[in-house]
């Protein structure tokens, strides 16, 4: 008999039904003639309780069926008269494929933080909040390719390893095959990378971006979506050190473009996610209390405010409570006033545009005013920004006096410059760190609990 996930058994049309299903014990519970099972399989945010009758040959395997335990159940599906659930499955036969021993099974039915959940990250996921986070994540996941792929974007896939350094930013894991014990040198007595495998120094890649460029240049529209690396020694609640990385890029667009492309976009994921991850939310809703779907489809209808960034530190400094970091014009916006403007000014999301080019990436076209440049970060409330962007710089000589300004080497990024050269013409993009994105979908606190295996700072142990 086939074997049916759960979310397709849970249906009154299957009531009275020989059913097979497989799936891993959660709880275990005995009383006269009768015991009960109830089973996940990760299919849905419900479970199926099994009806055990002390006069069927499965019930003589209940003894083997501890909590943790990989079973398959057959029976019949019928309407339950008991509370808590609308179904239960009356069994016929079970097969244990693998049990757990209650005295080490470490999920054991009982509270457990999210702190310990992260010790035991190859198991978390059979708990009800790492269930509905996957899932939400897969979502989201799903929801991004049908979103690009409606507007007649092109899924493309930019290198892991390069030689670039996207941000100019510097916190880059080098990329090696030479012996760390003995590694060649140079006549400077530094480390000679010429002789390493690709002849030169290499590193797992920031962003797709500056190589989604060149593809947009030809293909008209184009996303990345794909892990990227950064090897920043942050220890927050908001940073990791491999995250996915969605990253569109758009030929012959500016700046408006790219702030509708990105207000639509995630107005498109809240209401997909709201439609699909229904059971998932409310769940996560009531246990944590951060984000609720109201919320979330409220920000599906929602247009975004616009203000400048000059604008943005005028409302700051007018702003009656006080801040921890200090508000000025040419300082980066911080978190909390990022959440101060989308909370108490604008009480909703908002996009903030045309930053001090000194706190941006060399890449970002400069303004006439040349003191600022055309980018953009949109922020939504509780958390502040979610998404970062701007129109590229399409001129061939401001971008070479940016470079040089901000200590860009040209050595590696002379096909970058190439783009300026052959058919230069405006184009626009942006970044949104997946992570960040379910972390603000499913409310959890810590980054590290919305990716199956974390990476941060001495953290890698699965």
């Amino acid at each position: 008999m086939e074997r049916l996930l759960i979310k397709d058994v849970l249906s009154e049309e299957n009531i009275g039904k020989s059913l097979n299903v497989c799936g891993w014990v959660r709880t275990k519970r005995e009383s006269k003639g009768f015991a009960f099972l109830v089973v996940s399989d990760g299919s849905t945010q419900d479970t199926l309780q099994l009806l055990i009758n002390n006069e069927t040959p499965a019930f003589q395997e209940l003894y083997r069926c501890n909590t943790g335990s990989a079973i398959q159940a057959t029976g019949l599906l019928r309407e339950s008269p008991a509370k808590g659930q609308k179904f239960e499955m009356e069994v016929s036969e079970i097969i244990i494929f693998g049990e757990a021993e209650p005295e080490t099974y470490p999920l054991q039915k009982k509270g457990h933080t999210l702190e310990f959940l992260r010790e035991i990250s190859h198991l978390r996921p059979r708990t009800n909040t790492f269930g509905a986070v996957f899932r939400l994540r897969n979502i989201l996941a799903s929801s991004v390719h049908e979103f690009f792929q409606s507007r007649g974007f092109l899924w493309i896939h930019t290198p892991i390893i390069t030689a670039s350094d996207c941000e100019g930013a510097g916190d880059l894991f080098t990329v090696t095959s030479l012996d760390l014990h003995n590694p060649p040198k140079n006549d400077g007595g530094d480390i000679d990378f010429s002789q390493d495998f690709f002849g030169r120094r290499a590193y797992l890649t920031v962003s797709g971006q500056l190589e989604a460029e060149f593809l947009a240049m030809s293909l008209g529209k184009v996303y990345t979506f794909g892990p990227t690396f950064r090897a920043e020694n942050s220890n927050t609640t908001r940073h990791l050190s491999e995250f996915w990385m969605i990253e569109p890029e758009m030929a012959f667009a500016d700046l408006r473009d790219d702030m509708k492309l990105s207000e639509d976009f995630f107005r498109f994921l809240c209401r997909k996610v709201t439609e699909k991850g229904e059971k998932e939310l409310a769940f996560l809703e009531s246990q944590y209390k951060r984000i609720s779907c109201e919320d979330l489809a409220r920000l599906a209808e929602t247009s975004f405010a616009h203000i400048s960034y000059t604008e943005a530190i005028k409302e700051l400094k007018a702003a009656k409570e006080s801040f921890e970091f200090p508000v000025s014009w040419g300082a980066d916006l911080q978190s909390e006033h990022e959440r101060y403007l989308t909370d108490k000014v604008i009480k909703g999301p908002l996009i903030v545009t045309d930053y001090p080019k000194e706190i941006k990436a060399f890449y970002m076209r400069l303004n006439p005013d040349g003191e600022t440049v055309a980018a953009m970060d949109v922020l939504v409330p509780k958390v502040g920004e979610i998404i970062g962007g701007s129109q590229r710089e399409e001129r061939l000589d401001v971008l070479e006096k940016r470079m040089k300004q901000t200590g860009i080497p040209r050595e590696n990024l002379q096909w970058y410059l190439d783009l300026r050269r052959f058919g230069s013409a405006p184009h626009a993009g942006f970044g949104l760190g997946f992570e960040r994105l379910v972390q603000y979908v499913t409310g959890m606190l810590n980054i590290r609990d919305v990716i199956p295996c974390p990476r941060a700072p001495r953290t890698i142990g699965f």
